[in-house]
């Protein structure tokens, strides 16, 4: 480790003094300030604009067409922002009404505040032309998608008006939404603009096209007038009730259900949230997607519960995050049983705390209860997590897990292994200032009743990124008796590497804007079974981006699978492939996505070769529909076909799915997801209609319906729920 913290040490010497300087000052005003989308008050025009906009995209090298203007005025309870973005007609991309709408695709205008100056964390809120506020938070620096999320909500205002060659929004967002030290004077900010007339992207500091646009590594400065307060910060109750009507075909049974119950936010100084939750329901949470998984493990959905959300790269961003992670928040509420079986269990109650104690230090503590299911054989069981995140340098830190999942049961059913399971890791992230060079290494221990050796998990990854070239050493070893019941491990048992060479090409072409060409070799081993190979996948990528925003990619697999027991890859069920049988095979996939700003776009996909020992052919389609603002509408659909030989069994999978998103008004929404799968043996409907009667207020009504596919077509169970929350401050 010390070793480690020496290369950091260097390597951030480099970068020291290429912090962007540019900045803009914000005024302090006792005046009122009226959100109409106007800027007729005169204090207005004595505030300074951020101004003089950068094209990220087609080119990172010139100064944008279309520009922007952001000034900002402030008291102790409100930031006041009001914004001019230039336009060359009013032909707007504007796909829905609804609230945390994707940027790609669509004009719009959004703001990032660094509160903590670290270039790790930011808040971010955005706006459209047609006033739709979207809300999130980067974490990670910004570095990847996995560190925006957009399920995070907060109360604040915006209105907007379309002018001839501009459109203005103006917003009061209140200082207690943004967590900061007291006394500051300075937070780190930067500003990127979607404009599809004028085909660009737009950001005030210059940031390089080999980065993401919200990378917080480009940031400028906005400087207060006066050192920032402790603002007053209320406390917000958001009770609800519920009630459900349902029936269990399968089981011939009726299912009704009244429900009550709530959440709490606190805030606690200016850095520091407070969540509770008493009997937590999620059944408005917007269904899963079905995937076709015809791999041999898991595969890890997103988290899109509100009580998980704020600060979760303070929890889940230990280890791999893909293949070796101790925590991961949708594991709270699924318990497996006696027959190995995942079923939803009630949370009782939960409480998280999370934020920033200093500049450079992080908490996070969570517990969560949740109820026992006799008919099941699962236990009540408690979940503690605390995580602690301090920063070194300028932009890495030291990370600390702990984890316990902990039986509180007096059951008979209840295994002597079952009783805990525990978990504590150290882990070390590293960031340069401009993201030129950046890694992790970790090591874990898990403790469960029982097991006492090949019970940790370590890696090691290390990227240098310049501008044309992306160079990844990666590595990681989970031991075969590594237990994180909170987290998602696929494999367990195995060393694998998986390093990335990728080249970045920029040519001077009025139609296509860079190319990616990249290799990786991915190679699994078996410690235990000294060092066998077990697998390795070996991919050669090309990407085209075209100035037109539509992309093209072409995809080479060579394959080689060790099967350590028996596996069917045709997913019928039937004959499996014997154990301890090993397989090479080669596939080819290419894609193309059309230009998204189009009324009508769609994305195509096409996989091709063999297959274990036989060969499968991959078609995907998705077309979408867009009748602005009011209707989007979508189409998946997935067919695999899969030929085996003799005696094993061919398959025909089908995974089709149609989304239609009607958004009457900025407070009320319907959208009906349909989703067919013979692999699942599955045809559901999800429709959720949804009134937002005041802010962050909710009514939803939502109807499912699930059927057997298969000819008998049957009814399988259905319901319909009817659910109220509302958010008080006080």
């Amino acid at each position: 480790m010390k070793q480690l913290l020496s290369l950091c040490l260097i390597l951030l010497l480099p970068t020291c003094l290429i912090s962007q300087t540019k900045e803009f000052h914000v005024k302090y005003v006792n005046t009122p300030i009226s959100i109409d989308g106007i800027l007729d008050e005169p204090v207005w025009e004595q505030a300074e604009p951020a101004s003089d906009f950068w094209q990220y995209f087609p080119s990172d090298s010139i100064q944008a067409k279309n520009q922007s203007e952001i000034r900002m005025l402030y008291n102790e309870n409100m930031l006041y922002v009001g914004i001019k973005v230039y336009v060359q007609g009013q032909d707007f991309v504007i796909p829905s009404l609804r609230r945390d709408f994707r940027a790609g695709g669509s004009d719009n205008i959004t703001l990032m505040f660094d509160t903590f100056n670290d270039g790790a964390n930011a808040f971010l809120f955005g706006v459209n032309p047609a006033g739709v506020r979207r809300e999130a938070l980067v974490s990670g620096g910004g570095t990847s998608l996995r560190g925006f999320t957009t399920s995070w909500d907060v109360k604040w205002t915006a209105q907007t008006k379309i002018y001839k060659e501009f459109y203005i929004s103006e917003w009061a967002i209140p200082m207690s939404s943004f967590k900061f030290t007291e006394g500051t004077k300075k937070w780190r900010f930067n500003s990127y603009q979607f404009d599809t007339q004028g085909n660009e992207r737009n950001t005030w500091i210059r940031i390089p096209r080999n980065q993401f646009i919200f990378n917080l590594s480009y940031m400028g400065d906005m400087i207060f007038e006066k050192p920032l307060t402790n603002s007053k910060t209320p406390i917000s109750l958001i009770p609800y009730v519920t009630g459900i009507h349902s029936k269990d075909f399968e089981n011939d049974k009726d299912l009704n259900d009244f429900k009550a119950g709530g959440d709490a936010k606190l805030s606690i100084g200016n850095s520091l949230n407070l969540d509770l939750t008493f009997n937590p329901d999620f059944s408005q949470v917007e269904a899963d997607n079905l995937v076709t998984n015809l791999t041999r493990f898991e595969v890890n959905l997103p988290e899109r519960r509100q009580f998980f959300i704020e600060n979760s790269d303070l929890f889940g961003n230990f280890g791999n995050p893909g293949e070796a992670n101790p925590f991961f928040s949708r594991r709270i509420g699924i318990a497996r049983d006696s027959l190995g079986v995942n079923r939803q269990i009630d949370i009782l109650a939960g409480a998280r705390l999370s934020g920033k104690l200093t500049n450079d230090f992080r908490i996070g503590l969570l517990n969560v209860q949740t109820n026992e299911e006799k008919q099941f054989d699962i236990g009540a069981n408690n979940h503690t997590v605390v995580a602690l995140q301090h920063r070194v340098f300028e932009r890495s830190n030291i990370s600390a897990i702990f984890l316990n999942r902990q039986n509180t049961s007096n059951e008979d059913y209840i295994n002597p292994e079952d009783e805990y399971n525990r978990l504590v890791g150290l882990d070390y992230n590293l960031g340069t200032l401009d993201n030129t060079w950046a890694g992790n290494a970790y090591i874990h221990k898990s403790f469960t009743p029982g097991l006492h050796k090949n019970d940790f998990s370590t890696g090691l990854r290390l990227n240098y990124n310049s501008f044309r070239w992306r160079i990844r050493g990666s590595g990681f070893y989970v031991g075969e008796n590594f237990n994180s019941d909170l987290g998602f491990i696929p494999r367990k048992g195995i060393l694998r590497i998986d390093p990335e060479i990728e080249h970045l090409i920029f040519p001077a072409h009025e139609k296509v804007v860079q190319h990616n060409i990249s290799f990786i070799p991915l190679v699994i081993w078996k410690p235990d079974l000294n060092y066998k190979l077990t697998d390795y996948n070996m991919i050669g990528l090309w990407n085209v981006e075209f100035t037109n925003t539509s992309q093209f990619s072409a995809k080479l697999f060579n394959r080689y699978t060790f099967l350590f027991s028996e596996f069917d890859p045709s997913g019928t069920g039937n004959k499996a492939l014997p154990a301890f049988t090993d397989y090479h095979y080669t596939s080819g996939e290419i894609e193309y996505r059309s230009n998204s700003r189009k009324i009508f776009f769609y994305e195509l996909e096409s996989n091709y070769g063999k297959f274990y020992n036989g060969e499968k052919f991959t078609q995907e389609a998705k077309v979408n529909l867009r009748i602005q603002p009011n209707y989007l509408m979508s189409l998946e659909a997935r067919y695999d076909k899969i030929d085996m030989p003799e005696p094993y069994s061919d398959n025909d999978i089908w995974l089709i799915g149609s989304k239609f998103d009607i958004t009457f008004s900025k407070s009320l929404f319907w959208a009906t997801l349909i989703q067919y799968s013979n692999l699942e043996n599955n045809f559901g409907i999800n429709s959720r209609l949804q009134w937002r009667f005041a802010p962050l207020s909710d009514i939803f009504l939502v109807y499912n319906d699930n059927y057997l596919s298969n000819n008998s077509f049957e009814p399988r169970y259905r319901s319909i729920n009817l659910k109220l929350n509302y958010w008080l401050y006080l």
